[in-house]
């Protein structure tokens, strides 16, 4: 960790993000990019339309996709060295490559690295390659690890019965298992569309018309080859794009990520307010301060660095979905820059779900709170008897249960009084009688399964 690092990603949270600097990095764009120039000369080693690129051995083969595997900082460092000649990043990965074959028996098929391609066919597919395994492999299990903790939290509170608020004020009780749940659909139902998201890669030149492919192989099936050539890579083939692969399944991934960190929002700000209605209690650290002047204190900083993280990575993902998808003409490079940043949305949401889990693991549920706060609000079983008495035939229920309960103090002894003088059939009035703010839940701990 650089203490000088301007971004935060490569400083304080360096090391939480880490995972994810071997798929966004500029090191790691470099290693994608000799992975896809290595892959597409031994593709076309294996076509028998392209006769001038001989069958590879397998021990050659093994070599070329050993430079992959072997990518190190050493060989990031040399392909920077180039750049400074070239001015071309791209181009420089090739000269790299080329180096590396010269003293091999490769060497006379160095002039096919890059053949037909125009940088795009490298850059669309390495960014590409960059976005899936960079999910799968970082941000994907992350995602998972947080949704499956408040899975647990969830079962193992579905029947603590817990106080609702809509508009911040009392109202009808739940449980607390079943307020988390909620949030676990509307996790895993994002996660279903996230995990089914297509990636998709082009390999059709300069303007997307196989130009140079046509002129030098007139009768090879070029269409045939790209999509062969993508599909092989694990991606999705696009057949019909200008220079550039037009990002339209990026915006996509980028909105469902938005989307899954908007959730994550969302129940970070209704824990945060849980802990301050002490139904949360946090574990003590010892040695950590919660303030710096109110010794007393533990914050729910874990929470509100969560929210703070999902807030810079909706902003640059929302900008990315936004930008990308527009191109002047042809292609325009606005796309190029703003692309260096995919992994910066990606990692602050990353590290807002650690912080998530962190909190997560500092939690324990305060019982004794909870059902106070239920024995003080006795007013919500005004909804369970009007609508008892709605069924059964008075008049105006919801006017005089609203009479009875609002603006004033309503004790367990008060809504007894006026059960007892509705003059109900022994049933209901025994029944409603038996109701209390906790009990009066409905199906709230049936509900927990639909997460399973």
């Amino acid at each position: 960790m650089s203490i000088k690092a301007i971004s935060p990603l490569d400083g304080r949270y360096k090391e939480q993000s880490e995972v994810l600097a071997e798929h966004f990095s500029e090191w790691a764009l470099m290693k994608y990019r000799v992975f896809v120039e290595v892959e597409w000369l031994i593709h076309m080693s294996q076509r028998p339309e392209i006769a001038e690129v001989r069958e590879f051995t397998a021990e050659e083969i093994a070599f070329l996709r050993g430079i992959t595997e072997q990518f190190n900082d050493a060989s990031a460092l040399r392909i920077k060295e180039i750049e400074r000649t070239t001015k071309h990043d791209v181009k420089a990965v090739e000269y790299f490559l080329k180096e590396t074959l010269d003293p091999t028996t490769l060497a006379d098929v160095k002039e096919f690295l890059h053949f037909s391609c125009t940088s795009e066919d490298i850059n669309n597919l390495s960014h590409a390659l960059m976005l899936k395994n960079g999910m799968q492999s970082g941000w994907l299990p992350m995602a998972e690890k947080m949704t499956a903790e408040v899975t647990r939290m969830a079962e193992a509170a579905k029947n603590v019965s817990m106080l609702s608020r809509t508009h911040g004020q009392t109202a009808s009780p739940t449980t607390l298992g079943k307020e988390l749940a909620v949030f676990v659909y509307r996790w895993n139902r994002q996660l279903k569309q996230i995990k089914a998201q297509e990636y998709l890669g082009k390999f059709n030149g300069a303007v997307g018309n196989f130009n140079a492919h046509s002129i030098a192989y007139p009768d090879a099936p070029w269409e045939d080859i790209a999509r062969s050539f993508v599909e092989h890579l694990g991606l999705t083939y696009n057949p019909l794009t200008t220079q550039i692969e037009s990002h339209d399944y990026m915006a996509e991934l980028f909105h469902s990520i938005m989307r899954f960190n908007n959730i994550t929002l969302d129940f970070d700000r209704d824990v945060w307010q849980y802990i301050s209605l002490a139904y949360f209690k946090q574990n003590v650290v010892a040695g950590e301060v919660g303030s710096s002047t109110m010794p007393h204190k533990v914050n729910p900083i874990n929470f509100e660095n969560s929210e703070a993280n999902m807030g810079v990575s909706n902003a640059m993902l929302d900008h990315l979905a936004n930008k990308l998808p527009i191109s002047r003409l042809q292609r325009d490079l606005t796309d190029s820059s703003a692309l260096r940043n995919m992994g910066v949305g990606i990692a602050h949401s990353y590290i807002a779900m650690a912080a998530t889990l962190r909190g997560l693991s500092s939690l324990s549920v305060n019982e004794p709170a909870i059902q106070q706060d239920l024995n003080e609000s006795w007013e919500v079983l005004g909804e369970a008897i009007q609508t008892v008495m709605r069924r059964v035939g008075y008049e105006n229920p919801y006017e005089k249960l609203k009479e009875l309960t609002r603006g004033v103090e309503v004790t367990p002894q008060r809504i007894a009084d006026f059960i007892h003088g509705l003059g109900l059939p022994d049933a209901e009035r025994e029944r409603l009688l038996r109701l209390t703010p906790s009990s009066y839940i409905g199906i709230a701990d049936k509900l927990v399964r639909h997460i399973q």
